[in-house]
Formats: C-alpha cells, structure tokens, sequence
C-alpha cells in the first residue's frame, strides 16, 4: 500500500495526499513545499505519513519537495501583507472596465509569483482586458477564479443563525449536498429566511441529523393516520421524532400525546391498509380535514348556543323594564 501524507493549503479546507518522499518523519503542523499544476505552493501536514488503500489514489500522485524554511514563511508572510491592497485595485480597475463582477479576495502565491483573484458573477464575464492591465499593475502572473455563493461565504466569515462562526470557515472542510428533503423530514417550516444561511443557499447544518431523523421516521406512523391508544381510537396530527411519541386527536376532538411504543395498529376494512399506515395520503387528507369540519361545527354550534342564550337573557330583561314602567304609570 502506498504512503501518503495528507496537507491542506488553507485552514478548514479539502485535504490533499502527496508522496512524502524521503520525509518520513514530517509531524503535523509542519510546512512543506510542494509540487502542484500551478507550481510549487507551500502547504501545512494535517496528517503524518500513513498508508492507504490503493483504490483511494485518484491519477497521479505530486510529492512533496522539501520542508519549508523560515525564509519561506517570511516571504509567505509579506506577500499575504500585501493583499488587502491588492483587492482594493483590482475592485478599482474591476469598475473601470465596466464588469459586472465581485471580487471577493485576492491571494498571493509564496513567492509572489502568482496573484489568484476571486470574484463572484451571475454569468459569464470577458476579463481578458482586466487581466492584461492587472499583470500590467503588479508584474506577476494573473489568475481569474470565479467562485459560488457558498465559496464566498466561507472566505469571507462570518456568523449563522446559531449566533456560531460559520461551520465552513471553522471545521467543516468540504461542502456536502443539501437538499429540501431534509428540512421536511425534521418538519421544518420550508420558509427560506427560516432553512438559508448567510450565503442564501440551504443551511449545511440540515445534514447533520437527517440520517437521525430517517432512522426516527421509520418508526413513526404518518400524519392522518388512524391509530388506536390507550385512552382509545384517533387520528394523528403531529409527530415528534426524537421524543419518539405523537400527538392524537381523539374522537372526542381532545389532543393528547402518546408514546409510540403504546400505539397499537388498527386494521380497516378488507382490502384496506393499516392503520399505522393510514392509507393512501388522499385517505388521511380527507380524514383530516372531515375532523376539522367536525371542530368548525362544534365550535359554530357552541356560538350559536351563546347567542341564543344572549338573547333570550336580553328578552327577558326588556319585558321586565316593560312591566315596570306599565306598573309606573299606573300608579300615577
């Protein structure tokens, strides 16, 4: 099995494996030089020389060329001094040129021999000209990077919804597909101010627990649901996964909630499906909304009682003010 060693050019960023060569004695924390496509880059071990699988090994493996000297991590140091600059003129000349463009951050190479620049843009963007002034400006290499919504958000920083610092920027390295699907197996309001981070794209923190979740909804029943429980049949109107019960209307139109080990599945008709199941979600609709009919008429018939009452109370009080003055007057 071939020996790798795992570094990453950035903090909280993809890790890569390289050949260590001779150094098989680089620790973590350690800084090397190392072979890339774009040319030598000085990068941080994150993992120490180990074996791994040769089915892990995609293409061709770079190996690592030497550990990093001081004087290396002095030039990083200086040319990343000169960055906040570099942003400044290329957003400059960026609006010179009349691009519809956003340049998020402008990185140095160690040496200075490369500006990388990142920008964001709806479509796409000729910066042929930019490119040629900028080389012009700063006498090195120009390269133009556009980046995502979820890229900028994560060299930017900043804070979630959780008051946190953002999960991309502090430990999360790569960015894992997250889908709507997720937010409604947690039964989570699909309002995008509610499931959107700051980058404006669903939160990455809906995968965490999805498994969790598919694991608990197996086991719960479904919405609309006839079930039969202790305290007799009802209906399901809510669920709670990880407390593992549910909330049931009752037949007389009282929420309760139960456990879901205590619920015992109630067979329909022949032909028909459990009562765990509920049937076809046409099924629990209706049933659903028929008890909401029932509530409506209850609460409809408890009004009309109260008026009723109201008004009888109102008659009887007006005969009795009639009957006063009748006696009143004849009396005078």
């Amino acid at each position: 099995m071939p020996i790798v060693v795992g570094i990453q050019f950035k903090p909280v960023t993809k890790i890569y494996h390289f050949d260590p060569g001779g150094l098989l004695d680089l620790a973590v924390g350690d800084y090397v030089i190392v072979d890339t496509a774009r040319g030598q880059e000085v990068a941080q071990v994150i993992q120490p020389p180990h074996e791994i699988d040769e089915r892990d090994v995609v293409g061709e493996m770079k190996s690592v060329v030497r550990r990093a000297t001081a004087w290396d991590l002095v030039q990083k140091d200086l040319w990343a001094h000169k960055e906040q600059e570099a942003l400044a003129i290329c957003r400059t000349k960026a609006r010179e040129h009349g691009l519809h463009i956003k340049i998020v951050r402008c990185e140095y190479n160690y040496d200075g021999g490369r500006l990388l620049v990142y920008f964001t843009a709806e479509s796409r963007v000729d910066f042929r000209a930019l490119v040629r002034e900028l080389a012009r400006i700063f006498h090195t290499r120009i390269e133009m990077r556009q980046i995502g919504v979820r890229d900028e958000a994560k060299l930017l920083d900043g804070v979630g919804k959780c008051g946190r610092q953002l999960c991309c920027t502090s430990w999360l390295r790569e960015f894992t597909p997250v889908s709507i699907r997720m937010a409604k197996n947690q039964q989570l309001p699909l309002n995008p101010d509610e499931i959107s981070g700051v980058c404006g794209r669903l939160l990455c923190c809906l995968s965490y627990e999805d498994a969790h979740y598919k694991e608990q909804n197996k086991k719960m029943p479904k919405l609309g649901a006839e079930v039969v429980t202790p305290q007799g049949v009802g209906r399901v109107r809510h669920l709670h996964p990880l407390r593992e019960t549910v909330t049931v209307m009752l037949e007389n139109m009282v929420l309760a909630e139960f456990p879901v080990a205590e619920l015992i599945s109630q067979k329909g008709s022949a032909g028909a499906s459990c009562g765990t199941c509920g049937g076809c979600t046409v099924k629990r609709r209706a049933s659903a909304e028929a008890d909401n009919a029932r509530v409506l008429q209850r609460r409809k018939r408890k009004k009309g009682e109260q008026d009723t009452s109201e008004e009888s109370a109102g008659t009887k009080s007006g005969r009795r003010s009639r009957r006063r003055r009748r006696r009143r007057s004849r009396g005078q």
